[in-house]
């Protein structure tokens, strides 16, 4: 049993009570000599073309999140109504990302990839000319239904693509790519509608998901240990159904939920603090406030050093830690703490993110696609779960509610976290006595 200051098993040995033969592959991993690493021929170009993917992904999604005025003036709409905007996309991603994955189990990761990149971006250069709401909402649920091909088989194709001890830094650098995106799609946007309108902004995201795409295309290394699986529905369901039973993948997902519970809290509220005494900040300033994200593309690439040198655990730690705290601090009614709380809570949630996306990864050696996008159905949960609950709470008892909401999601993944690793030790506690006696 390796220490927990070695990193790469140490949270799939510690998360479930009962290693399967699938998890202890897991941890051990492929590592062919054809496999990439950092140095090796082709990481470089891989990590680019997933980080411009990251990117385009997130761009695209979140596209119209911070046009919402600006679409409901133009189409006489009410805030709900514009914000099926956003939800039609993201709800789409949530239902369509496991038979998404399936295809990716039986035509290939980078085929996915490629096909749902390519779709995605031709949606968003004719969303900018929906003629109504009801066209701009449907075009933004294929766009989102297009785009759930991508996270899944991202993270597929690095499991099986890249050597074990360097999988955390690549999804790392991956989800570092969706931060740039979720930043860029929010931000730009919402500066380019100001001068130009919102159809404009929605073009100049098109565009740049173009350019993404182009990079993906001609960077991406072709896949050398991709299997073709089928596309049976029985097949399919019990490989849904065995992720589902196996313990720790089912706290790697409530984990990744309650994270982004937190995450999509904080930033559904915080502009409405903002424009709020004591602050009274101004809308364009307040859509700033997303600049924040590059902490995150910081934190969340800078991912695998922190399981190296912490171990999976704590990794874990140190990150939901840091959100809380963040959380804390955040309470002031100075601008100064406010802002510093977002950079904990930002940098918090990309680093755990990152471990545990990557530690799903590692642990499903077969149907990974499925593993993945079980995990991002769970995250995009988590993120509606946490918009609407963080808006509930405060509208019932102002930020401080928000900040109560985020701590409960907080301590579920402290407990969940300490569940496993009691389990653990109790494993390690029977298994050596069996050993003594073998011996």
């Amino acid at each position: 049993m390796p220490p927990a200051s070695t990193g790469a098993s140490t949270l799939t040995v510690a998360a479930s009570p009962q290693p399967s033969p699938v998890a202890a592959a897991a941890t051990t991993g492929p590592a062919g000599p054809d496999r990439l690493e950092p140095g090796r021929p082709g990481y470089r170009r891989m990590s680019f073309a997933l980080f411009a993917a990251g990117v385009a992904t997130f761009a695209l999604l979140y596209s119209t999140q911070a046009l919402l005025p600006a679409v409901s003036a133009s189409f006489g709409a009410t805030a709900g109504q514009a914000s099926w905007t956003v939800s039609a996309a993201t709800g789409a991603l949530a239902l369509c990302v496991l038979p998404m994955s399936a295809l990716s189990e039986r035509f290939g990761r980078r085929q996915m990839m490629t096909a749902s990149l390519t779709v995605a971006v031709l949606v968003g250069l004719l969303v900018p000319f929906a003629p109504s709401l009801g066209w701009l909402v449907a075009l933004r649920a294929v766009q989102g239904a297009a785009l759930a091909g991508l996270p899944a088989s991202a993270m597929a194709y690095l499991a099986e693509e890249v050597r074990p001890k360097a999988l955390v830094a690549a999804i790392g650098l991956f989800v570092a790519g969706n931060s740039i995106g979720g930043m860029s799609g929010r931000i730009l946007t919402g500066w380019i509608a100001q001068l130009w309108g919102w159809r404009a902004a929605l073009g100049a995201v098109g565009l740049l998901a173009v350019a993404c795409a182009v990079v993906f295309h001609f960077m991406i290394p072709a896949a050398r240990h991709f299997t073709p699986g089928s596309l049976n529905p029985k097949a399919l369901a019990k490989t849904v159904g065995g992720h589902l039973a196996d313990p720790l993948l089912r706290r790697l997902y409530a984990i990744g939920a309650l994270f982004m519970t937190v995450f999509g809290a904080v930033y559904t509220v915080i502009g409405y603090r903002l424009v709020e005494a004591p602050f009274n900040l101004p809308q364009g300033i307040v859509g700033s406030i997303f600049l924040v994200y590059l902490v995150g593309t910081v934190s969340s690439a800078a991912a695998g050093k922190l399981v190296a040198r912490l171990g999976r655990r704590g990794a874990l730690y140190l990150a939901v830690s840091t959100t809380a705290a963040g959380l804390l601090l955040s309470l002031a009614d100075r601008m100064a703490a406010v802002l510093l709380g977002l950079v904990l809570i930002t940098a918090g949630f990309f680093a755990g993110h990152a471990v545990a996306s990557s530690s799903v990864s590692r642990t499903a050696t077969k149907g990974r696609a499925q593993a993945s996008a079980l995990y991002q159905s769970a995250y995009y949960l988590g993120s509606s779960a946490g918009g609407t609950l963080g808006a509930v709470a405060f509208h019932a008892g102002g930020w401080a509610g928000t900040v109560s909401l985020g701590l409960l999601a907080v301590l579920g993944v402290v407990s969940i976290t300490l569940y496993g690793s009691r389990a653990a030790r109790a494993e390690r506690r029977r298994l050596v006595p069996v050993a003594s006696v073998q011996n």
